[in-house]
């Protein structure tokens, strides 16, 4: 294992109905950092941070949360692994009936026995380290999307989680909220101490946050490092992949900035 690797994923495998989908992925994923794992529709990266917490079981190979192969765990020592998993969803996924502070209390109802004094101070502390004390009392509907995301990374983090898994946290946000996104992962990483696993088809987005990028390609990882060294990669994929994704924004500037 990596001296400063909180996950390893060693030569992981993984079929379905006949069909390979991970075919001996190698990941390491730095304790403290931001890893963004990148690369196109139906590569594997849903499929390997399934694995990655504990969802999916490899057909071959380990993944090793703090030098402990997962895979082996029974249920109980498994549920107990992933809280120190926080996940911030896609659309944030919060419910829509319940108050911001029953979604981020959520979690705590479930799983712990704390009083509901200590679970409301809790929450409170949450959302002033986020910026956002005194929404407690409203609604989902009653806020803008970056208060729902930021919502959602308090929910994330209520347990303390030593990792935040951001699912595609700026798909569908326009420039300045996919920016304030970005700024708030970086803050949650500082403010927490956290490490981040980050699943992004957003390559504006992924340079400006991450420390270390993986690219995913037919359920392997085919490049992996710093932002620089994906940048001066020589595999063709990783080349295809980039031209493609900064191709829109070149053709927006050659129609005179308009989208």
């Amino acid at each position: 294992m990596a001296q400063d690797a909180i996950v390893e994923v060693v030569q992981v495998r993984k079929s379905f109905g006949g069909k390979p989908i991970l075919k001996g992925v190698d990941l390491d994923v730095p304790r403290g950092r931001i890893t963004t794992i990148i690369g196109g529709s139906g590569s594997g990266k849903s499929v390997l941070v399934k694995h990655i917490i504990g969802l999916l079981k490899p057909d071959e190979g380990e993944v090793r949360f703090e030098g402990e192969d997962i895979c082996r765990l029974g249920s109980r020592a498994l549920a107990a692994v992933r809280r120190n998993f926080g996940m911030l969803f896609q659309h944030s996924a919060l419910f829509d009936s319940m108050t911001v502070e029953e979604n981020i209390a959520f979690p705590l109802v479930e799983h712990t026995k704390l009083s509901g004094r200590k679970i409301r101070d809790i929450v409170r502390e949450k959302l002033e380290l986020l910026d956002m004390a005194g929404i407690e009392r409203q609604f989902p509907s009653e806020l803008s999307g970056g208060m729902r995301k930021r919502v959602g990374l308090a929910r994330a983090i209520v347990l303390n989680p030593k990792i935040i898994i951001y699912d595609e946290p700026t798909t569908g946000l326009d420039p300045i909220m996919t920016q304030n996104v970005d700024q708030m992962i970086k803050e949650a990483e500082r403010k927490f101490n956290v490490t981040s696993i980050v699943i992004s088809h957003d390559m504006a987005s992924t340079f400006r946050i991450s420390d270390h990028i993986a690219v995913i390609h037919e359920g392997r990882i085919v490049e992996h490092g710093s932002g620089d060294r994906i940048l001066r990669s020589d595999n063709e994929y990783v080349r295809r992949f980039l031209a493609a994704a900064a191709s829109p924004q070149r053709a927006a500037l050659a129609n005179g900035g308009d989208a």
